[in-house]
């Protein structure tokens, strides 16, 4: 243990101003660091995701095909989709395939669509969850920091009895607070990238929706007569 003391005290000594403000917080401000290491790894990995299914690009492809397949140019429609992975365009293309298998009914078709629209939802939220987590636990690890802080300075006023020094308490007290606003850096940019990610997957959801509704109340008229004669 004198030697774990004396190499963290080492540390402690040779680190810089910013590095020894985590030696001052104690255990929890190591803890809120790597939640900050965290946040930042889950933001780069979130919006790499979001990039790679077409959040902020492939719209207007998507909406040719479908003002297409609206027209009855339906295999011009599913040609231009062809080989795309983005978000709207894998929804259009599967809806226009489901629309156009003559073995499912209209119903069918749509449930089709609905499943494969609540697969994508699912990997445009996903990552958000830890997100909401981070920003919700900082500030409470950060409040933990304070009041531990809080109670170490005040059982080390108690000992000191009468000698007490008034700049020894205070700086325990800022020592503590300091894992507070740790607490609230960490949870603040965790809470702003959560409310964005939020906002771009509801904007998807909105515009999936409405290509969806567009694909199905267009659907060819040779799809739906044969639907009607595999009904009868």
């Amino acid at each position: 243990m004198t030697y774990l003391a004396e190499f963290i005290q080492s540390l402690r000594d040779a680190a810089p101003e910013q590095l020894g403000l985590l030696f001052d917080g104690g255990p929890v401000i190591w803890l809120i660091a790597a939640l900050s290491i965290l946040t930042v790894a889950l933001v780069l990995w979130k919006a790499w995701r979001l990039a790679l299914i077409g959040a902020w690009s492939g719209g207007r492809r998507a909406e040719r095909a479908v003002a297409m397949w609206e027209s009855g140019d339906v295999e011009s429609a599913r040609r231009l989709l062809s080989g795309r992975r983005t978000c709207r365009a894998v929804l259009a293309r599967s809806a226009m395939d489901s629309f156009r298998d003559p073995h499912l009914s209209a119903e069918a078709a749509e449930q089709e669509t609905v499943r494969v629209a609540k697969r994508l939802m699912a990997r445009l939220r996903s990552g958000l969850r830890p997100l909401e987590l981070i920003a919700t636990i900082a500030p409470l690890l950060g409040l933990l920091g304070t009041v531990l802080g809080m109670i170490a300075a005040f059982q080390a006023l108690q000992e000191a009895g009468s000698r007490a020094d008034p700049a020894t308490l205070a700086g325990g007290i800022w020592e503590a607070l300091l894992t507070t606003a740790a607490g609230m850096a960490v949870a603040i940019p965790a809470s702003a990238a959560l409310t964005w990610f939020e906002a771009v997957a509801d904007r998807l959801r909105h515009e999936m929706e409405d290509l969806a509704t567009r694909l199905s109340i267009h659907a060819p008229a040779p799809v739906e007569t044969g639907l009607k004669h595999a009904a009868e």
